[in-house]
C-alpha cells in the first residue's frame, strides 16, 4: 500500500512573488504530484483563496478587517478550486474540495468523517484539496496560513511525511531574509535547538511564518510524522526533497 504524502503549499509560493495566483506554479504543482503519486498517495492543503479573491475585487472597498478577509476567503476559494481543476485536469489529476476547521479535530466523529472521506478519495485516485473554511474559523486568516491545519491532516490520517513549501529553503541559523552569512540546517531531531534561530519578517501575501511551521513540526513529531521544509521557487521542489537534492530541512522523528 502506497504510503502519504501531505504537502501544504501557501499563498506567498501560489502567487510566485506577484499579486495573483500564478498558474505557471499550479502547472509545476501538478507535474511534481503527478511523479510522486507513483509511490505516494497526496493530499494536498492549499492556501490562496484571499489572493484568489483579490484578483477580482478591489481590495481598496474591503476593510482590513476579519470579517472582509472571511468575505474574500468565500469569494476566492471557488475560483482557486476552478484553477486547480483547470490545471489538474491537464495532467489529468482528479481533485476533491475538503474545507475543515479546527473544531473538526476536537469532535471524534468529525475526526472520523473526515478520515474516512479522505481514505475514499484516495482508494479512488483523487487528491484531497483541503483548507480551511474560513467563512466560519478565523485562526488561519489571522496566523499561520494553514501549517498547523496540515499537521493536524498529517497526523489524523497517519501520513509518513509532510512537506511545508515555504519561501525560503528551510531553517537556518539566522534568518536568510535579513542576514546574508545565514547557514542553512539541514537535519533537526531536537526541535527546541533552532526555535532561537527564528526572527520572523513581514510577508505581503502569506502569514504563515517560520513560528508556525515550527508549531507544525511539533504536532508531527508527536505523532511520528517526519516534516520537510523546503522552497517552493526550487526545481522539482517536492521531488526533489524527498530525494535530498534540493536544499531542505529534514525533522526526523
Amino acid at each position: 500500500m502506497k504510503e502519504i504524502l501531505v504537502v501544504k503549499i501557501g499563498s506567498s509560493t501560489l502567487t510566485n512573488g506577484t499579486d495573483r495566483i500564478s498558474r505557471g506554479k499550479l502547472e509545476e504543482l501538478a507535474h511534481e504530484i503527478l511523479e510522486l503519486q507513483k509511490d505516494y498517495h497526496v493530499v494536498l492543503v492549499s492556501s490562496g483563496a484571499i489572493a484568489t479573491a483579490k484578483q477580482y475585487v478591489n481590495t481598496e472597498d474591503w476593510k482590513d478587517l476579519v470579517a472582509s478577509k472571511q468575505a474574500m476567503a468565500a469569494i476566492g476559494q471557488p475560483k482557486l478550486m476552478q484553477f486547480y481543476y483547470e490545471v489538474f485536469n491537464d495532467f489529468k489529476i482528479q481533485i476533491a474540495q475538503c474545507l475543515l476547521t479546527y473544531r473538526d479535530f476536537d469532535s471524534d466523529v468529525a475526526k472520523t468523517n473526515t478520515l474516512n472521506t479522505i481514505r475514499e478519495l484516495l482508494k479512488h485516485d483523487f487528491v484531497p484539496i483541503i483548507n480551511e473554511n474560513d467563512t466560519v474559523a478565523v485562526e488561519e486568516i489571522e496566523l499561520g496560513d494553514n501549517d498547523k491545519l496540515s499537521a493536524k491532516v498529517a497526523t489524523l490520517i497517519s501520513a509518513k511525511t509532510l512537506i511545508l513549501v515555504s519561501d525560503i529553503d528551510g531553517v537556518y541559523d539566522k534568518n536568510p531574509h535579513l542576514h546574508e552569512d545565514a547557514k542553512l540546517i539541514k537535519e533537526v531531531s531536537d526541535i527546541e535547538t533552532v526555535s532561537q534561530f527564528i526572527e520572523e519578517k513581514e510577508d505581503g501575501q502569506g502569514t504563515g511564518g517560520m513560528t508556525s511551521k515550527l508549531e507544525a513540526v511539533r504536532i508531527c513529531k508527536d505523532k511520528g510524522v517526519q516534516t520537510i521544509i523546503t522552497k517552493g521557487t526550487n526545481t522539482k521542489f517536492l521531488s526533489g526533497a524527498i530525494a535530498g537534492s534540493i536544499p531542505h530541512t529534514l525533522f526526523k522523528v
